[in-house]
Order: structure tokens, then C-alpha cells, then sequence
């Protein structure tokens, strides 16, 4: 089953120096029937303005993710890590037993980043922090895999049986994602447009929950930048 998410469902708010975008339920934001898909607690599209951001504050028994689309994000921790983050990077951070971290916007542009929450797949891990660099080039037209269970070159580790892929489709492009019975599938278009096996359609910002769909055929007639997230139930 394929469930489309309008751009236009999410909750939004403004906060002046932050523009928040929230997919399921966050902060002040709660609706009982949408906390989450499978292990995904938090999909947020936040914008930060120059020189603003979120102060310390603490986590725990989370895995925590940013995708910088646009600008810079700087990471501060408990643990000691410090880093910058711009586009074609992403950030993992395992709360685990508890840390405190910072995220502010370093530049006097704008920063644009998806970040996600997952449940880990076991309590009690030491936090954790890193920082990995993907090539652009490898997006076009395939699913290029940024953070997963299982290593690779480029590839943030994550404590859930899961990969996030990114992809850039060229118009008139398609691909095929096919995946064990019994899992899901979460597709979230950052720009451009797509077709979700040739009857569902997905616009800018808008996202699908996907189940009992092992196999998943994603086209677009325009050209796409895009998200698949393949999760346990």
C-alpha cells in the first residue's frame, strides 16, 4: 500500500529565525495517530537563519540524523566533537545512554536540512557522533546509499536495521527499489517530481509510506532530487 503525504499535511511553524516543517508529531506538535513509521520517530524540513540555532540541550536512545540541503550547520557535543556541515554531507549522532549537543547555523545565510529521529535497535549504547561526505555525482540516477546498518565508503553507521538512499533522477529516468517482504518504505522529494509505480504522484516536499510493496518502481518526467528510506516494521 502506498499512503501520499502532501507537502500541505505537514505541521508548520515559524518562529522568525526558524522555519519548521514537522512530518510526524514533534514539540508542540502532537497527533496520536501520526508518531511515527516503523522505527522513524521525527522527519523534520527545518530552514535556520544566520547566526541562530538550537542552544545545548540533551538526548537519549535516539539515533539522530541531519541531511544539509542548503548552507551550513555546526555540531557541538559533550563528547567533544565539533564540525561543519554543508551540502553533500550528513551527520549521525547516537544519543544512546545521553549527550548534550548544540546546532547552530555558523554563516549569515540561511541553512536548509531534513533531520531524522530513528529508535535504536538496543538501549545502553555509548553516544557517538561522525560525519560523512558523499560525491554528488554518484546521485544521478541511482540510490545512493548516506547512512546504514551495514559499512561502506561514505556511508554513516547507524544502530537500526535501515538505509537511507539519496537519489538525483534525470527527466525521464526510473528506477527500481525492490526489498525483502515485511518491511517498509518512506519516500520523501526534495525537489522536482515523481511517480511511485506509475499511479501515485509526488510533488515537491510531499512524502509516501509504503507498505507490503517489496518492489518499487520511481520515475519522473521533470527530474527529481529525493529520499528512500528502507525500515524494518
Amino acid at each position: 500500500m502506498i499512503s501520499i503525504y502532501p507537502a500541505s499535511s505537514r505541521y508548520s511553524a515559524d518562529h522568525g529565525w526558524l522555519q519548521s516543517n514537522f512530518s510526524f508529531s514533534f514539540g508542540d506538535y502532537y497527533d496520536p495517530d501520526n508518531t511515527g513509521f516503523g522505527p522513524l520517530r521525527v522527519f523534520n524540513d527545518d530552514t535556520i537563519q544566520g547566526g541562530r540555532g538550537f542552544g545545548a540541550h540533551p538526548h537519549r536512545e535516539m539515533e539522530i540524523v541531519s541531511v544539509v540541503l542548503q548552507g551550513q550547520l555546526k555540531h557541538e557535543d559533550s563528547t567533544g566533537h565539533s564540525a561543519v556541515t554543508t551540502f553533500g554531507e550528513v551527520q549521525r549522532m547516537s544519543a544512546g545512554t545521553g549527550i548534550i549537543h548544540s546546532e547552530m547555523n555558523p554563516s549569515e545565510e540561511p541553512v536548509t536540512l531534513l533531520q531524522l529521529w530513528f529508535t535504536p535497535d538496543r538501549k545502553g549504547l555509548e553516544p557517538s557522533y561522525e560525519t560523512s561526505r558523499y560525491e554528488l555525482s554518484a546521485l544521478k540516477n541511482a540510490l545512493l546509499p548516506v547512512v546504514s546498518n551495514r559499512s561502506g565508503e561514505g556511508v554513516a553507521h547507524i544502530h537500526q536495521d535501515m538505509t537511507i538512499y539519496l537519489s538525483e533522477l534525470e527527466g525521464g529516468r526510473e528506477l527500481l527499489f525492490e526489498q525483502p517482504e515485511g518491511r517498509r518504505i518512506f519516500v520523501f522529494v526534495m525537489e522536482g517530481g515523481l511517480t511511485l509505480n506509475g499511479e501515485q504522484a509526488l510533488s515537491r516536499r510531499d512524502a509516501a509510506r509504503i507498505t507490503g510493496t517489496p518492489s518499487l518502481r520511481v520515475r519522473s518526467e521533470q527530474g527529481a532530487q529525493w529520499m528512500l528510506i528502507d525500515l524494518p516494521y
